[in-house]
């Protein structure tokens, strides 16, 4: 089976599945979360394996995160993962690590908070009591379309390098081509709702929002891959790579969006 065929396979599967757990919300939300969580950081331990971060510490902390903001918000969020600090260091100095304990801490805050935070973010952006589910859905299928959109533009349009020394195959072009399609999904996601939730400059906005986040957040691992000398993040989901290849948008697009409708007194 061709890479591209398997996308669109993993892609027809997961994306129903997904949908329906963000539908759901509650506790089957956090378990897809959870299950997401733990083969993030599987993926990140084993991509910065050289830095030895302490892998327990990090399944601790990114799944404490996780509980903080399913019981208590963003208090017992913050708490959750602050715990991933001690756990570090203690686990560091109980091992005897190999690696300096700075380097090999550093690296496991890095990951706790990278993927913690970013799929917290997407617990509390659901939990908004009236319009969380439409948000929630709005930035995964903003996300799903800018990259879809950028992804097909690339490969057919796209001329001049966004970023050749972290990812060479992203192009202006697909990125031009993948904010209008962002966009576009956020002002018809979110347009029956604009007299009640988000005008329709709002919608505008957070669209713009997704297709600048999104991006970064691609690029946000690309460096880090890079700088690991690894291609995939993992081989779990066939053509799309791991699952940190599926998240990486997503996880800077939950946080982004949480603080611009907090700004616009949406939540």
């Amino acid at each position: 089976m061709s890479p591209l065929a398997s996308r669109i396979l993993v892609a027809l599967v997961g994306l129903p599945v997904v949908l329906g757990l963000v539908y759901a919300g509650g506790w089957w939300l956090f378990t897809l979360a959870a299950v997401g969580a733990v083969f993030a950081v599987h993926e990140y331990a084993l991509m910065t394996r050289t830095l030895r971060p302490v892998t327990l510490a990090a399944y601790a902390g990114v799944l404490l995160t996780l509980f903080g903001a399913e019981l208590g918000g963003v208090v017992w969020m913050v708490g959750g993962f602050l715990t991933t600090l001690l756990l570090a260091f203690v686990l560091h100095w109980v091992g005897q690590t190999r690696q300096s304990a700075t380097i090999s801490i550093a690296a496991t805050v890095l990951g706790t908070a990278w993927i913690g935070f970013g799929l917290a973010y997407l617990l509390l952006l659901r939990h908004s009591p009236e319009h969380g589910r439409l948000a929630t859905f709005a930035v995964l299928l903003a996300v799903w379309a800018g990259d879809i959109g950028a992804f097909f533009a690339g490969r057919l349009i796209g001329r001049h390098k966004l970023a050749p020394a972290l990812s060479p195959g992203k192009t202006w072009e697909g990125f031009a081509f993948g904010t209008i399609c962002s966009v576009f999904v956020a002002f018809v996601a979110l347009y029956d709702d604009r007299h009640s939730f988000l005008s329709i400059g709002q919608a505008v906005v957070l669209g713009l929002v997704v297709a600048v986040v999104g991006p970064l957040g691609d690029l946000f691992e690309s460096g880090v891959k890079r700088d690991m000398q690894v291609k995939d993040s993992g081989r779990v989901l066939a053509g799309h790579g791991g699952v940190l290849d599926r998240l990486d948008a997503p996880l800077f697009a939950f946080v982004a969006v949480y603080y611009l409708l907090l700004a616009l007194g949406k939540l």
